[in-house]
């Protein structure tokens, strides 16, 4: 652990390593300041230095040139033994985060959107494809618009590690984005795994709050091999991932436009929106508040992972340009 520092200096130092540890490359004071700016952290070029400066006594980073830092293996042991009160909450902070930096406009089609990033071996990440389509195709995710880049480039604030290609989905935090452009406020209960009986959406048999959790629902559950996406898309009865969302009722006209014009912009994601104070997919709601339930963006990415294909998934992870997208029929 960073020794005797104080709570305030281990949080900072945290941030400053996760951006050291996501770079291939030496980063110096002002790269990192800039960065952590868009994780709101608000940090000067002097006091990085000095963070970094106690960092590397406790070689948890070392120099690299004149200024250039990379993070050693004692910061990669510091993350994964990161403060467990930084973890608690860290998803529903994540939602927040991504859907303030959302700045889609829906009526140009322009602008940032945030994604999901999965990596696969580039020697079977086409034949992975073969097994992710058909999710796209019946419809059961966010949007069929993809990216994908290979090691070395870039996805947003994401570097492509050698050996692999990465594959990015659009995540429904796009929803709160647009929402709270538009003024509605939306508040994100939890993510949870979806039954799904002839091709209808009909209860949650799981659920994790996000309030609660340090990893998003959707990794956690793909990781447990919950899911049979490969059986709804083939016989309309298994279990998908999604996630539940509640609105004040007044704000119902103003999301119900928001959604057609996210529409056409080949983005849904909306498997229900229930009606004042009823409950949706058997969640109750709370009094002049609606239910509204989204497609998990990971649901293709779940399916390869049933057909035998490894992957990482990072759930929530960055945002990329809207024309940056490109249909996943169109990837070879």
């Amino acid at each position: 652990m960073i020794g005797s520092d104080t709570q305030e200096v281990k949080r900072k130092g945290i941030a400053i390593l996760k951006i050291l540890r996501d770079s291939k490359t030496p980063l110096g004071a002002r790269v990192i300041a800039q960065q952590l700016k868009t994780h709101g952290i608000e940090l000067g070029e002097r006091a990085v230095r000095y963070h970094l400066k106690l960092m590397d006594e406790r070689q948890l980073t070392r120099l690299v040139g004149r200024d250039g830092r990379l993070i050693t293996e004692g910061g990669l042991e510091e993350l994964k033994d990161a403060l467990v009160r930084d973890k608690v909450g860290f998803a529903i902070s994540r939602i927040e985060l991504l859907a303030f930096r959302t700045n889609f406009d829906i009526e140009k089609h322009s602008g940032l959107i945030p994604v999901n990033i999965t990596y696969f071996s580039k020697d079977r990440f086409s034949e992975a494809l073969r097994f992710m389509k058909p999710a796209f195709e019946k419809g059961w995710c966010v949007s069929d618009l993809v990216a994908t880049a290979r090691e070395g480039e870039r996805l947003g604030d994401a570097i492509v590690p050698r050996g692999k290609v990465a594959l990015a989905t659009v995540c429904s935090i796009v929803v709160n984005g647009c929402l709270l452009k538009a003024g509605v406020p939306t508040d994100s209960r939890f993510g949870g795994i979806m039954e799904i009986r002839n091709d209808r959406p009909v209860r949650f048999v799981e659920l994790i709050h996000y309030a609660g959790s340090s990893m998003d629902p959707s990794e956690v559950f793909i990781r447990a091999k919950m899911t049979s996406v490969v059986d709804t898309i083939r016989k309309g009865n298994g279990k998908i991932l999604a996630n539940y969302r509640e609105i004040p009722a007044m704000c119902r006209p103003i999301v119900s436009d928001v959604m057609a014009k996210l529409r056409r912009a080949n983005i849904n994601g909306m498997l229900v929106m229930g009606n004042a104070s009823e409950p949706v997919c058997e969640i109750p709601v709370e009094l002049n508040r609606i239910g509204i339930v989204l497609l998990g963006g990971l649901n293709p990415v779940a399916a390869a992972e049933e057909a035998g294909f490894e992957a990482e998934s990072h759930a929530m992870s960055t945002v990329i340009d809207y024309q940056s997208l490109v249909k996943i029929s169109d990837l070879n």
